[in-house]
């Protein structure tokens, strides 16, 4: 009520029911991501995404049936999602226990905790999960400006935001594997093939993002039209998704995967202040004064966005090229 208390009463009472619904599936979320990182770890990142592609196929099949065959509202997404989790996670889970894998769980609830790793990983998991919070905290804040936009707003807001995922999506799978690779070179003590590695992929993600907005962009009319929505909201989500594309390419891999670097190297806690800072001095304030005060509209809130990638990455060269991020290390 207090961030979203100007939202309609149908989008207020489905996005209720949603979320008592799918909060149901957060512990096995962990459970799913805790037993991908294991198989990601000895370099088997393509039966996680297995898994998850199963899963993720039934969720829509299931989503298909509940609310086209058995006519049901919001609970035919919720539903079919919360179910596709728990297989997801029961399905990993198993494989995990497997003690013919080389690296797998005992079958045991006797376990002893390596506080010195421990403390490592934590090193590099509490400012990353806290960074991941709070932003999630910052999207919920825009998104209250967002609802008193109207329905259109909303419903515009929340396809760009979906088709946004996937203009992005190579950088975040680079990322992840670029961040262990980094913590291996400076672990040997060897920044130089770091910083080789750090450059490598950030051509990598440039053409990536490249080559996968051409298709998205190509494949826009197709994709809205699954959506039915109306000729003004679809013009809103093009407009989003095309800007969106287009700095994606251009300064999304600055903003994104040089910390990726960073944390790899184990420089995790700066990466979190200048993310937070930025967060809430750019695409926060942003927001407000170029969506509401400027009138602007929902747009606003995705040019602050942009500003908030800019103003990272100018931020994130700096640091890159200071070399202090080398003075950190992980292992």
């Amino acid at each position: 009520g207090l961030l979203f208390g100007q939202i309609e009463a149908d989008v207020w009472n489905n996005a209720d029911m949603y979320l008592y619904i799918v909060a149901l599936s957060i512990p096995f979320i962990a459970i799913y991501n805790a037993g991908a990182a294991i198989f990601r770890t000895t370099n088997n990142a393509v039966f996680p995404m297995k898994v998850m592609l199963v899963c993720d196929v039934l969720n829509v099949l299931g989503n298909a049936f509940c609310i086209y065959y058995l006519g049901w509202d919001v609970r035919g997404v919720a539903i079919p999602t919360v179910m596709a989790r728990v297989l997801a996670a029961l399905l990993i889970l198993y494989f995990v226990l497997d003690e013919n894998y080389r690296l797998h769980i005992k079958r045991t609830f006797r376990h002893k905790f390596d506080t010195k790793i421990l403390k490592k990983v934590l090193m590099v998991g509490v400012p990353y999960g806290i960074e991941n919070g709070l932003f999630q905290l910052g999207r919920v804040l825009v998104l209250s400006l967002v609802s008193t936009f109207g329905t259109m707003a909303i419903a515009a807001n929340s396809v760009g935001y979906a088709i946004g995922i996937f203009s992005v999506l190579p950088g975040f799978a680079i990322n992840l594997g670029l961040t262990a690779v980094i913590s291996n070179c400076v672990g040997a003590d060897d920044y130089q093939q770091a910083k080789y590695y750090n450059r490598k992929c950030l051509i990598l993600v440039v053409l990536s993002h490249i080559v996968i907005n051409l298709v998205i962009f190509a494949m826009l009319p197709l994709i809205l039209g699954i959506y039915n929505l109306s000729a003004q909201t679809a013009a809103m989500v093009t407009e989003m998704v095309i800007w969106h594309g287009i700095f994606a390419i251009i300064i999304w891999p600055l903003s994104f995967t040089l910390p990726a670097t960073f944390r790899g190297a184990g420089d995790s806690k700066s990466v979190m202040y200048i993310s937070l800072t930025v967060m809430f001095t750019c695409r926060i304030a942003l927001s407000y004064v170029i969506a509401d005060w400027m009138g602007i509209g929902v747009f606003g809130t995705w040019i602050a966005m942009f500003i908030d990638w800019y103003v990272r990455a100018g931020i994130y060269i700096y640091r890159y090229f200071s070399n202090k991020w080398m003075e950190y290390r992980v292992v």
